[in-house]
């Protein structure tokens, strides 16, 4: 093992240039996918809090039986937990925001409906249970803010999906560059390998060398991109939650530590897949 072990580091050395480019470009896109699915994680917890907070109101008609249309929107699969509010206690609850309210209602009469409220499982399901409380006898009118919803939930989806693009596309160019870098490390040394080759020698004692390369490019590129992904993420959380509060920043160890170790382990699987490619592929070729 020593032998393979310096052999890996002799020809890391021996190709300096494409031993760093891999290098960089496996940090960057370790750093990239961190910063992906940090963001992802802070984008589940946003979603979450709106769907905890999202409600869906139907004011109902005078003369509507309430209880009965309480069971109907029960039913719907969509609704989480639902609830009748008669119009005196919505009236009593704007009163505690707007004390103008009851003397409003005294002169001219308690303008509030009763008012059935909902709340969904998903986010995603609010348009698909108003539409269907809508259709119900006795309902007059369906809120849930629509355009906040809505617009909110595609502009978090469509992020999320393009960061798992980008990670995607950066995971692929550094496959290559570990490839191009090992070829490279192997075509350097092809008298060699075509010695040893001709001295009975096996072909995972050829490749060792090079897979230790690239388990070793693995480990420093997740090691330099967590070094510099962790202190850069803490920092923009806390002047994300000291700026806008609102937002449900994750900064807790035990959501985080899964993440960062994640990265670490993936840095090097691509660094020995990389390897384990491109050595039997070219022990092949020579063949």
């Amino acid at each position: 093992m020593t032998y393979h072990f310096r052999q890996a580091l002799l020809a890391m050395r021996g190709n300096l240039t494409a031993t760093f480019a891999t290098l960089t470009t496996m940090t960057l896109t370790l750093l990239m996918l961190g910063f992906v699915l940090l963001l992802t994680l802070n984008v589940d917890r946003t979603l979450e809090q709106l769907e905890s907070q999202v409600e869906v109101a139907a004011f109902l008609r005078d003369g509507a039986n309430g209880q009965a249309l309480l069971t109907q929107v029960r039913a719907l699969p969509q609704v989480r937990e639902a609830s009748l509010a008669t119009s005196e206690q919505v009236l009593a609850e704007m009163t505690r925001d707007y004390p103008y309210a009851r003397d409003a209602a005294q002169l001219a009469g308690n303008p509030f409906p009763d008012t059935l409220r909902m709340r969904v499982s998903r986010v995603e399901d609010s348009r698909t249970v108003a539409a269907a409380v809508s259709t119900l006898p006795g309902v007059e009118d369906v809120e849930y803010g629509a355009g906040y919803v809505d617009q909110t939930v595609r502009t978090l989806t469509a992020v999320r999906g393009a960061g798992y693009v980008l990670v995607g596309l950066l995971l692929l160019g550094t496959l290559f560059n570990i490839l191009n870098a090992v070829r490279v490390a192997m075509y350097a040394r092809r008298n060699e390998i075509s010695v040893m080759r001709l001295l009975g020698a096996t072909r995972g004692f050829i490749r060792m060398p090079h897979v230790i390369e690239g388990v070793l490019l693995g480990v420093t590129a997740a090691a330099l991109a967590l070094a510099l992904l962790t202190p850069a993420y803490l920092a923009l959380a806390a002047r994300v939650q000291l700026f806008a509060p609102v937002f449900p920043v994750v900064r807790d160890l035990p959501s985080l530590l899964p993440i960062l170790g994640g990265v670490g382990v993936l840095g090097v699987l691509i660094g020995l897949t990389g390897s384990l490619f491109a050595s039997r592929r070219y022990l092949r070729e020579l063949e």
